[in-house]
């Protein structure tokens, strides 16, 4: 499993989108000035988290999105496949049949890595953005930026540093 900037900025959007709600839309302009994600981007990823039914939009003033259900009904599993992430590990052994060989060690390296695929999809799927959330509200030492987004504040600290996203348009 290799996981892309769209599959980690996904996640961070929905928990982002998740602290910031209140039950109330948020607009993709406000996670895009708290995450330093494009807008554009944004919008192609909310764009498919919407169709994978993770999150509702909201027209109108006051509009945005919010999220489709609670946050314990939403895996991380469904916000990373929505946005079109490949997270099982043993994809390459099993869908090519140009690679099937019936060497012990091909048999078992095949059924280590299904294995760990099955551990990697259930961990996936039993985590929900709020499991994610009351975890880093548990959390003794976060970043600054990450603390005070926690205690409601809007913005990261002053001079704190925000990796950018190196984005490309979804395919």
């Amino acid at each position: 499993m290799r996981l892309t900037s769209k599959g980690r900025y996904a996640v961070r959007a929905i928990l982002d989108l998740s602290f910031n709600s209140n039950g109330k839309p948020v607009r993709l302009q406000e996670i895009s000035d708290r995450q330093n994600i494009s807008l554009h981007y944004l919008e192609q990823l909310f764009r498919r988290l919407r169709k994978g039914s993770v999150v509702k939009s909201v027209r109108g003033p006051g509009g945005g999105y919010v999220l489709a259900r609670s946050m314990d009904e939403i895996s991380v599993k469904e916000v990373l496949t929505s946005v079109g992430e490949n997270i099982n590990p043993a994809k390459d052994l099993i869908g090519n049949a140009d690679l099937k060989s019936d060497t012990v060690e091909f048999v078992l390296t095949k059924t280590y890595f299904e294995n760990m695929g099955t551990i990697m999809q259930e961990y996936l799927t039993t985590t929900s953005v709020g499991d994610l959330l009351r975890k880093a509200r548990g959390q003794q030492e976060l970043p600054k930026s990450a603390g005070q987004l926690l205690n409601r504040g809007a913005s990261p600290a002053a001079g704190a540093t925000l990796d950018v996203a190196k984005e490309r348009p979804l395919s």
